[in-house]
């Protein structure tokens, strides 16, 4: 059947738009009739990229059909959720890693290790790589490339505001002086209010032998003292005008088209490195990478390396074996990956990630140089996160730092309710 791009495009930066993706054959791999629901939250350009993997997985796989849907964050797992309830998971979902273990406990995810290796050919990955989605001994994703946090800039407003480009060295005292010089220069906020940004908090904890989530056991890796010390560092940094106002932050729904450095509000943005390419075709200007800011100077970055998303099996599918080969497929495939390039992650497959680099532009070349930059500064990959992380993340710690942010509420206030609300939401 044709396919309606503009109207699949449309769904991906909101509502959700279900398509087929269908070739037909009188010879089906499969049972004829097969059909697979996709469903993942992206950029534009990541639907368009999902969009043509499975037109093509299509041409080389008679008889499944694949109905691909594409949701803005929030909608994502608001939908996710509802899917759960009424036990009509998709056969292939988009999961990360502060979600895999949540969902994975939860019943939303199908093991995948029966289908290892006869459909899942990812012995190539390394053993280190499929630890990254194994919760509990079992494996319940692939991942779809690797990442780690970042930091965006505007090469153009450094330029002009006469700023040394900021090095992986950077600390956070001045990258305080710095994002308030930037907008004074620029006249946009320096950089996001970053406190409700748990990945980032995850980092700053790191750089000081703390953690997010407890190391052993189920709770918090920090305590108030540390909420406080957090909270009131972006207060200040707030009140001096380095970072977008509140209510420009409180419109980040930890997407591209939503962040204050994508709505062109700041110089500055903090995201997961593979998202540099979906940034640079909304922004005019070049933009440049690097590591968050650290503690010290030769400190711990706090940073490591993660699958940048994963796809998962859906535990209520009937197709299991349909969908794992598609999944196969979508990181093994090389015409696949030549499509992909690193919008998700640098590829796992040692030999997509040969075969992709010489097409690679300049902007995919910097996110594959980050990330190969990392391999001396990045420490152990933490353990699975606890159940209600995800709970964490979006009704905890954000809700708190929003009201912190529109001077509702003090740092201290704000990091009494983080712990307590936050050993509240988590579960073994």
């Amino acid at each position: 059947m044709q396919v309606n791009r503009r109207s699949f495009l449309m769904g991906s930066a909101g509502a959700a738009a279900g398509l087929a993706f269908g070739v037909g054959s009188a010879i089906p791999a499969f049972a004829e009739g097969t059909q697979l629901r996709a469903m993942w939250w992206g950029s534009n350009d990541r639907a368009k990229r999902t969009l043509d993997v499975a037109k093509l997985y299509q041409s080389k796989t008679p008889g499944v059909t694949i109905v691909g849907e594409s949701l803005s964050g929030e909608d994502y797992w608001t939908k996710l959720a509802t899917q759960m309830a009424g036990r009509a998971i998709p056969d292939v979902l988009q999961l990360e890693p502060g979600t895999i273990s949540d969902y994975s406990k939860r019943g939303a995810c199908l093991p995948l290790d029966e289908f290892v290796p006869s459909t899942l050919k990812v012995d190539s990955f390394g053993a280190d790589m499929l630890k990254l989605t194994t919760i509990d001994g079992k494996l319940y994703g692939v991942g779809l490339g690797l990442n780690s946090f970042s930091m965006f800039f505007d090469t153009v407003e450094f330029e002009k505001a006469g700023i040394p480009l900021p090095t992986i060295d950077l600390t956070w005292d001045e990258y305080a002086k710095l994002a308030v010089e930037l907008a004074k220069a620029s006249g946009k906020g320096g950089g996001p209010y970053a406190a409700r940004y748990a990945y980032v908090f995850d980092a700053w904890l790191r750089q000081r032998g703390k953690s997010l989530f407890a190391k052993e056991g189920v709770g918090l890796g920090f305590t108030a003292d540390d909420a406080t010390e957090w909270f009131d560092y972006w207060e200040k940094l707030r009140k001096a005008g380095g970072t977008v106002a509140a209510d420009v932050q409180t419109l980040d729904q930890n997407t591209i088209d939503t962040n204050a450095l994508g709505l062109g509000k700041s110089v500055i943005g903090m995201a997961y490195s593979n998202q540099m390419i979906g940034y640079q075709l909304i922004i005019k200007n070049k933009l440049g990478i690097t590591m968050l800011p650290r503690e010290k100077k030769g400190g711990p970055s706090g940073h490591y390396y993660r699958p940048a998303l994963i796809w998962s099996v859906g535990a209520t599918t009937k197709n299991g074996e349909a969908a794992a080969k598609f999944i196969d497929f979508f990181v093994n495939d090389i015409e696949a990956g030549k499509i992909l390039g690193v919008e998700r992650g640098v590829p796992m497959s040692p030999t997509v990630r040969e075969a992709i680099l010489p097409q690679l532009n300049p902007t995919e070349q910097e996110t594959v140089k980050y990330v190969n930059m990392l391999k001396d500064q990045v420490g152990e990959y933490p353990r699975p996160v606890p159940m209600g992380a995800t709970q964490f993340d979006q009704r905890v710690l954000r809700p708190i730092c929003d009201e912190l942010a529109f001077e509702r509420t003090s740092p201290a206030d704000a990091a009494t309710r983080l712990v307590e609300e936050g050993k509240a939401t988590l579960k073994g």
